[in-house]
């Protein structure tokens, strides 16, 4: 069976209606990590999700993200988590620490507690690369976590 969140269309916005949605922030950086909330917000928004059902919560940075997501995600009071980070290339090895970390982090808590965990950390050279994906006329990556995130909620209803 082919639905339309695994065909690649977006799912009907009724269906994100009743759906909790947390959002993870990484106050580092934050003048990026601000952007991408709030076209995230939008985007939710858009495809349904009430406002009422989106909880957003702070984190210091990229790093932290993969432990409150694991605790939100055994508490099972949302449908999806999506954590927000950025983190930029610097002049020594911590970008990759914390990158690999964030990735990693994420990656095992989706697995243990059965949950959409969507990865919204953008790793850019520069400050500049991560202005141009927060751009909603062009790469807006903020708009486009949250469209991950309503494909993962409705592929995960149809799995049931």
């Amino acid at each position: 069976m082919l639905t339309d969140a695994s065909a690649g269309h977006l799912p009907p916005a009724e269906s994100m209606a009743g759906r909790r949605f947390a959002l993870l922030v990484a106050r580092f950086n934050s003048e990026i990590t601000e952007v991408l909330k709030d076209r995230c917000l939008a985007g939710l928004l858009e495809f349904g999700a009430l406002e009422s059902d989106i909880d957003v919560f702070y984190v210091p940075g990229a790093w932290e993200l993969p432990q409150v997501a694991s605790r939100l995600g055994h508490l099972r009071r949302h449908d999806c988590v999506i954590a927000l980070g950025c983190v930029i290339r610097g002049e020594t090895s911590h970008f990759e620490f914390v990158a690999s970390e964030a990735s990693d982090g994420l990656s095992s808590v989706a697995r243990a507690v059965n949950l959409p965990i969507i990865f919204g950390v953008l790793t850019t050279d520069t400050i500049e690369q991560a202005w141009g994906r927060t751009q909603a006329d062009k790469a807006d990556k903020g708009r486009e976590f949250a469209l991950s995130a309503a494909h993962m909620v409705s592929l995960y209803k149809d799995l049931r």
